[in-house]
Formats: C-alpha cells, sequence, structure tokens
C-alpha cells in the first residue's frame, strides 16, 4: 500500500453515483457505468445536471487511476511492473474510455434539454463538448495510443541518462547543476558530459519523432483538418486565439525582447572577460561568485518554500501544509526518475502532487514555487462539483504557476541573506527575459514542424538554425557543435504535449502584469489571483485574465511596456 492507497481509505469527498468499494483497474469494472449512463433517460433539465454530476464523478474516478499510475511510472522509470501498469491503461483501457465518452458527449449534445440549463454556467462545457464530438474518429483511438508509447520511452531514455565525471555518475538535473560553478573547465566538463550522453541516444530520439510527426498528421487529416497545428489548436480547446495570434507574438518578442535579452548577454560576456560566451556561461554568476545553493537537503527546500508562501499570504503555506502532511511531493532528482517537473491532479481525492528533480539550486526553488502555484489552483477549486470546471485553460493555469514565482520572488528571504536574496531576484527576473524568446522559439519550431510534416531531418535542422539566428544568441560552438541543430531533442513538450508552449509566453505576461499588481498592492493583487483561481475552468480565458485583474494579449501593445518595467527594474538593482 502506497501514499494513494492510504489517502484513498478516507475520502473527505465522498461518492454519491459509484460504490464506495468500486475499483477502476480494469474497463470490464469501468463499463458498467458509462453503459448506465449512456442507456438512462434524460426526461428534464434537472434529470440532465444529475447526470452531468454522476458522469464527473465517473470521470474523476478513472482519470485518477490513471494519474496514480503515470505518478508512479514517472517516479520509478526503472520498475518494470510500473511502466506495464501504465501502459495497460495507456492501451487498453483509454481508448474505451475515449469511446465511451464519445457517445455520452454526443448524448449530451443531442439532449433537447441542454438550452435549458443556465447559460452563463454552461457556456464553457457547452462549446467544449460540441468540440469533442466534432474532432472524434474511432480511426484516432490507435494511433494515439502509439505517440503516448513512444512519448512514454522517450521519457524513459532521458530517465535512464547518466554520464561519469570525475570518477562519478551523475544524472543530467546534477550535471546540469554544475553548469552554475564558476570554474569554466569544470562547466565545460559537465555540459560536455551532459550533451555526449544525449547524443549517444539521437538517431533513436529523432526517430521516435518522426514516427510521432507521422502519427499526428494522420490524427488530424482523419479529423478532416490539413494539418496537426490546425487540428491541436482545435483540440486544446484554443478557442479565444489562433495560430496568427501566436505569429503576433513571435513578431513581438524579436522586437521588444531580444534586443533587451542580447543586451543581457553582451554585458555577461564583459564582466566574464571572454571573447565569446559558449553554451556552457550562461548558467554561471559573470563575477565569478560561487553559486547560490539555497538548500541541501530536500527537507530545507520545502521549510524554505514553505516560509516564502507564508510571506506572500498565510493561506499558500496552509495549503503547502497539506501537500506535505500527506505525502504529496516527490522532489530529489535521482537515477530511474523520468525528467522535468510537473503538479497533477488527483481527481476523486481532489489533491495536488508535486513532481520534480531538485539538485540544490535556486532554479530548484522556483521549480518548486511554480509547481505550488499550480497546486494551489487545484486547492482552489476543490467545491467545484464538475471535474471538467475544476481545470482552468492551460493559458491561465500557469499565470497560476508563473504568478506565484513572481510574486515569490520578492519574498525570498527563508533562503537568503539580503545580498543573495537581491541576486536570486535578479537572476529570476533576467531568466524572464530569455525565456521568452525561447518560447517564441520553441513555438515557431513546432508551428514549422506540422505545416511541414514530410521535412528530412536535414531540414528540421535547418529549421531550428535559423530559429537560432532569430531568437538566439553567438555563441561559441566549440565543442560538440551538431548539439546546436538539434538540441530541441532534449525539450520534452516536444515528444510528450505537442504544441504546447506558447501556453508559458501568454501566462508569463500576465505573471508579469500580476507581479507589476503585487508590487502596487500586495494584499489588492492577491485576493484577485486567488478570486480567479477559484473559477477554475467555469469561464473563457479572457475573463479569467480580467478577474485576476491581468489583460488577455500577448502582443506588442501588451509587451513592450512589460519590457520596459523589467529593464527599468533591473536597472535599479545591484549586481
Amino acid at each position: 500500500m502506497d501514499r494513494f492507497d492510504e489517502l484513498r481509505k478516507n475520502r473527505e469527498f465522498p461518492r454519491n453515483y459509484l460504490p464506495n468499494d468500486a475499483t477502476f483497474d480494469t474497463w470490464d469494472r469501468i463499463a458498467p457505468f458509462f453503459e448506465e449512463l449512456e442507456r438512462r433517460s434524460v426526461a428534464s433539465p434537472e434529470a440532465l445536471e444529475r447526470w452531468l454530476l454522476d458522469l464527473s464523478e465517473l470521470r474523476a474516478a478513472v482519470d485518477e487511476e490513471e494519474t496514480v499510475r503515470y505518478i508512479r511510472m514517472t517516479c520509478h522509470t526503472d520498475v518494470p511492473e510500473l511502466e506495464r501498469a501504465y501502459l495497460e491503461f495507456v492501451e487498453q483501457i483509454r481508448p474505451n474510455i475515449e469511446r465511451a465518452s464519445f457517445a455520452l458527449n454526443r448524448k449530451y449534445v443531442a439532449c433537447e434539454h441542454r438550452s435549458a440549463l443556465p447559460r452563463q454556467r454552461y457556456f464553457v462545457y457547452d462549446r467544449a463538448r460540441e468540440m469533442e464530438v466534432r474532432l472524434y474518429r474511432e480511426e484516432n483511438l490507435p494511433l494515439k495510443v502509439e505517440d503516448e508509447k513512444l512519448s512514454q520511452r522517450y521519457q524513459k531514455l532521458y530517465g535512464e541518462m547518466t554520464a561519469m565525471l570525475d570518477g562519478k555518475e551523475l544524472t543530467l538535473p546534477q550535471l546540469h547543476k554544475l553548469l552554475e560553478e564558476p570554474s569554466r573547465d569544470l562547466r565545460r566538463s559537465a555540459w560536455c558530459a551532459a550533451v555526449g550522453r544525449q547524443l549517444r541516444d539521437r538517431e533513436e530520439i529523432e526517430t521516435l519523432f518522426d514516427k510521432m510527426v507521422q502519427l499526428r498528421t494522420q490524427i488530424a487529416q482523419n479529423a478532416g483538418f490539413p494539418n496537426f497545428l490546425e487540428f491541436q489548436f482545435a483540440n486544446l480547446g484554443r478557442f479565444d486565439y489562433t495560430p496568427q495570434h501566436c505569429i503576433a507574438f513571435h513578431e513581438a518578442v524579436e522586437k521588444h525582447i531580444v534586443p533587451l535579452v542580447r543586451e543581457l548577454r553582451e554585458r555577461r560576456r564583459r564582466q566574464m572577460g571572454l571573447a565569446q560566451l559558449a553554451p556552457w556561461d550562461l548558467a554561471a554568476d559573470p563575477l565569478g561568485r560561487p553559486p547560490l545553493r539555497p538548500f541541501q537537503t530536500v527537507d530545507q527546500l520545502v521549510e524554505g518554500t514553505a516560509a516564502v508562501f507564508q510571506a506572500v499570504h498565510p493561506l499558500f503555506a496552509s495549503e503547502f501544509e497539506v501537500l506535505r502532511r500527506l505525502n504529496l511531493l516527490d522532489l530529489e532528482s535521482r537515477k530511474g526518475k523520468a525528467p522535468g517537473g510537473y503538479q497533477s491532479t488527483l481527481e476523486e481525492l481532489r489533491l495536488p502532487f508535486i513532481f520534480m528533480n531538485a539538485a540544490g539550486r535556486n532554479r530548484d526553488v522556483f521549480t518548486l514555487l511554480h509547481e505550488g502555484g499550480h497546486a494551489f489552483h487545484a486547492l482552489a477549486t476543490r467545491q467545484e462539483p464538475l471535474v471538467a470546471y475544476r481545470h482552468a485553460p492551460i493559458e491561465f493555469c500557469e499565470v497560476a504557476s508563473m504568478g506565484m514565482e513572481m510574486m515569490s520572488c520578492e519574498r525570498l528571504d527563508a533562503f537568503y541573506g539580503p545580498g543573495d536574496a537581491a541576486r536570486a531576484r535578479r537572476e529570476h527576473l533576467e531568466e524572464v527575459l530569455e525565456l521568452l524568446p525561447w518560447i517564441a522559439r520553441v513555438d515557431a519550431f513546432q508551428h514549422w514542424i506540422y505545416q511541414h510534416p514530410d521535412h528530412t531531418r536535414h531540414e528540421r535542422a535547418e529549421a531550428w538554425l535559423a530559429l537560432d539566428e532569430r531568437f538566439g544568441d553567438t555563441l561559441e560552438w566549440s565543442e560538440l557543435p551538431e548539439w546546436r541543430e538539434c538540441s530541441w531533442i532534449g525539450k520534452l513538450h516536444f515528444f510528450c504535449v505537442p504544441l504546447y508552449y506558447i501556453e508559458y509566453g501568454i501566462a508569463q505576461l500576465g505573471a508579469l502584469q500580476l507581479w507589476e499588481n503585487f508590487l502596487a498592492d500586495k494584499d489588492n493583487a492577491v485576493q484577485n489571483y486567488r478570486h480567479a483561481l477559484a473559477l477554475g475552468g467555469s469561464r473563457p480565458l479572457p475573463e479569467l485574465f480580467q478577474a485576476a485583474g491581468l489583460r488577455f494579449a500577448f502582443d506588442a501593445q501588451t509587451i513592450e511596456p512589460l519590457a520596459t518595467r523589467v529593464r527599468a527594474t533591473l536597472e535599479k538593482m545591484p549586481e
């Protein structure tokens, strides 16, 4: 029995439709509930609302089963039975759930009483279900399963990657930590070890991706779309913006952010006394100071983060304590653990779980603050009865997380003295600026990939290099120069969540606005933030931004003044 089994023994939210002893580990045990909902007569608006609540309860239970299997697998990619359990769900259970869900969505969309439901309450739900019915194709189910299996293979590859350095076997996060060290020779060695290890698997990784592009293109065409880009916009529920808005974001970042980032890079080059920066020079302190090391143990990370949340608002500290008390944190980096970090919600328990790979870095603090913002979002919506509304659009979910980073960067005393706190804050603001061109580059690359699905690997490399010229830096590539043309293979999003990345750019602009509001009036900013989180996904995206006191836009008119504010703040800050 693990932490999830313990939590399920005493559910805070009791079942009303499902039997208390029902389990959902096989399709045979799940199917009768979908079948009953499909057979049930819905003879009035009241009956339809009851039907929706019962469906929501069922969806929460089966979603939680998949989430638990995913968490167990990513925490221990080296345990075969956990991998098998997750793949069993992907291959044998999820396709049946999608078929049954489509039948229920179709029943809902066709129901004569749907129009009698309160419009304000059900507008967002309605349009989402209509889109799901429009997109569903039976022939896509096995293609989605294959795509998921390729994604899992990618995560397994990266979870197993280690490299030797000075006689020690280190994971990639542990090697990346060394890129912050003052010794340039050590940084170069660590960078070469990490990159060299990834290049060993380049052929398999690119082959995986070739197959993914083919599968995704076929999925889009089966659904009647000319390419996966247009399909995925619909599939991700991007009702409030289009690919053209993304292109406007790319252009605004290129005009207003890239020059500022290049100024910062040139300043770094001068401070380090180098003729040219190399890839291993970008994370170290430019003045040669030792790297910020805010904690040595995971316990220290948790304690410090709790104190930061307390300083932002006591409610956040109390909610973070829930995660710690219920053992809903897996934070340390170790061999056999999937890369990256995430927050995932246990839908029936209505509790968040945070996963990351901490290695003692300043970036780790911000990762936990980020995932903490997601967790507070999940906790803010616990009383929402419809599981679909317990999740906001991703663009606003990332405001919750990035906004928490921005507010917290003003309250880092738990980890640092005044000098290092200012240094960490400066590093974060610079990283925010540097992130925006990277987001534009990743998003533009994905646009190109799926608009040119028959591209060759050479053409793909050329497209990536062209975007480097547009959004990147002039670096020295004396070591492993081939990495420059394929560095995208280390970005999990290309493989596991296709076309998911512009959300970070939209959200970062919202988070910067929240930061401005926080500096002007902390209490009001936090109050608006909390109010918007509690809405979950019950309102359209622009209204969620508005509820938080933010403007939903990602064009030059929005970006230019935010860039000016960050520049002015950096100019006033000490080194």
